[in-house]
């Protein structure tokens, strides 16, 4: 009997919670805050079914259905947190170490554990599935601790092109716009509809009527997202392939350091210098260097640079398939994205070949 309970209520309670954390907008919510949603979850739990059931289930009972349920708050059953100290860690088609490599799990990323045998973890995570190495997640209440640290606030875009705004209101000038499911980190919802959230490291605003907001953890990087096209000369795909063993890795402002941290020209300086390129440290510095060229002539290796109000303000390395990597934001750290995920200003070629 007191099994029973236990799992229907743990069920229960996580449907509610789920409930409470679809996607809405923002405008139609006001000020969300999500720990306190989590909180007058468990306040529920132990208030609404308490007297009822207290003699089958002590508080400690009642605590560990709590943080099972804010497990499920992301989408997954069984949570696995990737723990490697650095770079990614390895998803494979098969359980062995010479199997096919299918995509790579950052640091601090979560998946969906399925099972486990010898050793190795079967996970699915984003748009990948695959075996990892089981000693290298974290998992259980662990991993739940480790996920509520680590999600992140978005407010994901559901215009074709999401005004970003200096200030929150329609006469403030429009800096930049993102594409239609670019997610953007939220410092703060506010209650007049608008939303304040970083574009890459500075704080600036969208509509809550034009966004999703969400709390979601990183996943998996499929190998389609890692791969090059033809033609392109084997210092460029070093390079990219250098620049990609730091996803993850902290944003530091004025920074230079691949591992420790560095901002996005600090990031660009210091993969190039590697290959006996010396940048200044300034986006808009950087941008006076090399060749413009066009979106459509972009190959892995190129700088893509952005501008807040007409002035150049971040810069990131194209890396192929349409894609960036970047040194974003304090929240994000290094990561990928659309070469396009804000509008471009202008792409220069440092490598010629």
């Amino acid at each position: 009997m007191k099994k029973h309970i236990r799992y229907g209520i743990y069920a229960v309670t996580a449907a509610m919670l789920l409930a409470d954390f679809m996607p809405v907008r923002a405008s139609e919510t006001g000020i969300v805050n999500a720990q306190n949603q989590t909180e007058q979850g468990e306040e529920l739990l132990t208030a609404g079914v308490g007297d009822l059931f207290s003699i089958v289930l002590s508080k400690d009972e009642y605590k560990e259905i709590a943080e099972r349920a804010k497990g499920a708050l992301w989408g997954y059953t069984e949570l696995g947190i990737c723990n490697v100290e650095e770079n990614n860690l390895n998803i494979r088609q098969d359980p062995d170490e010479s199997g096919k490599l299918v995509g790579k799990l950052p640091k601090n990323a979560a998946c969906e554990i399925i099972s486990s045998e010898e050793g190795w973890a079967f996970i699915k995570s984003g748009k990948v599935e695959g075996y990892v190495k089981e000693e290298y997640l974290s998992t259980g209440y662990e991993a739940k601790k480790k996920g509520e640290e680590l999600a992140t606030a978005q407010a994901v875009s559901t215009a074709d092109a999401l005004n970003i705004r200096e200030e929150p209101n329609t006469d403030a000038e429009v800096v930049t716009q993102v594409a239609a499911g670019e997610a953007l980190d939220i410092v703060e919802i506010r209650g007049d509809g608008w939303i304040k959230v970083y574009l890459d490291d500075e704080e600036v605003y969208v509509s809550g009527d034009f966004v999703e907001v969400k709390s979601d953890l990183a996943t998996a990087i499929t190998m389609t997202e890692l791969l090059y096209g033809q033609g392109v000369s084997d210092v460029r795909v070093d390079l990219c392939q250098y620049a990609k063993q730091f996803l993850g890795n902290p944003y530091v402002w004025g920074g230079t350091s691949l591992t420790k941290g560095a901002d996005c020209s600090g990031f660009v300086l210091s993969v190039f210098s590697k290959y006996g390129v010396s940048l200044p440290h300034s986006s808009r510095a950087q941008a006076n260097q090399g060749t413009s060229i066009s979106a459509s002539e972009l190959k892995p290796g190129d700088l893509v640079f952005y501008a807040k109000g007409g002035t150049i303000n971040h810069v990131a390395i194209y890396i192929g398939g349409g894609q960036v990597i970047h040194a974003s934001s304090p929240k994000t750290g290094i990561k990928i994205s659309a070469y396009n995920y804000r509008t471009p200003y202008k792409m220069v070629r440092i490598l010629h070949d």
